[in-house]
């Protein structure tokens, strides 16, 4: 202490060694991680971008490093593991197969790269007779495409002409003759394909009917009419038409109701079930009326 007190008497005019403020700062500035990261990374980096795009401002050098970009892509796309061949298309028949392959025009050989199998899957199941399909690259180069068909279940009559139906009413294919499927239950009127469930539940509680059934009428939208052979129709109402189906069903089979002389069975009321006589029941019903009245 006497040693500085002296030195200070005596004007001793020698620098200080410590550091000023300023450059004090700057050295612990300098120290902070994240500067000394940003000068060792981040300005080598500014610089490269910066050279890279005084390089990539001129349109012809743009245009030769997208060249050597495709040319690059492109070889590695066309080699002969990546590339597809022929397609392969298993659970369809043939008309069916046919229509796979004119709604995927594929011209192979054809790079794996270049297909969108979504997209392909889009189209196949876009197809009527398509339930559901999966596509995928099978080791090889070939595309494997596995198809679920629509299974018919219903035929309905339209305006527009006879059509086959899956069990959900999804059109399936145009029929040109009812007797290409004879086995399938046939269904009429308008949005009738929209009912096709009811429908085949209608059709199943007639069974005990068996070939008398010749199909459902839709009528109004809203209800159904079953139709039976020798002109025979149950008028069925639009809400709980099966078990009304089913009560004329076993009424007849007590007493032979659709054995006898009756055109129309009326079940829109369920209180109150309606029967119209064929017109030659009735005419004989007058006849053996007026004999009557004649003999009294």
């Amino acid at each position: 202490m006497r040693a500085l007190m002296g030195r200070l008497q005596r004007g001793d005019s020698r620098a200080d060694p410590a550091p000023s403020r300023l450059k004090y700062r700057l050295q612990r500035w300098m120290l902070t991680p994240g500067i000394r990261f940003g000068l060792k990374f981040g300005v080598p980096l500014c610089l490269l971008l910066a050279a890279g795009g005084g390089f990539l401002a001129d349109a012809g050098r743009r245009d030769l490093v997208v060249a050597q970009i495709n040319a690059v892509r492109a070889a590695i796309e066309e080699r002969p593991e990546f590339m597809v061949n022929v397609m392969a298309i298993d659970g369809a028949g043939a008309s069916v197969a046919q229509d796979v392959r004119e709604v995927v025009p594929l011209d192979f050989p054809i790079s794996s790269f270049d297909l969108d199998l979504g997209q392909i899957r889009d189209q196949i199941e876009g197809l009527d007779p398509v339930k559901s399909a999966k596509v995928r690259i099978r080791p090889g180069g070939i595309l494997q495409v596995d198809v679920e068909e629509r299974a018919p279940a219903l035929i309905w009559r339209s305006h527009e002409g006879l059509a086959l139906l899956d069990e959900t009413g999804a059109h399936v294919a145009e029929l040109g003759q009812r007797g290409l499927h004879p086995d399938l239950p046939l269904i009429a009127g308008q949005a009738a394909d929209q009912q096709a469930h009811e429908a085949l539940q209608l059709i199943a509680a007639a069974n005990p009917l068996g070939t008398r059934l010749r199909g459902l009428v839709r009528i109004g939208e809203r209800r159904w009419d079953v139709v039976l052979d020798r002109g025979q129709r149950i008028l069925l109402p639009a809400d709980r038409p099966i078990p009304a189906l089913e009560r004329v069903i076993v009424v007849s089979e007590v007493q032979d109701l659709l054995e006898r002389d009756v055109a129309v069975v009326d079940m829109r009321i369920a209180a109150r079930p309606t029967i119209r006589m064929t017109e030659n029941a009735v005419e004989n019903w007058w006849r053996i009326r007026e004999l009557n009245e004649g003999g009294l």
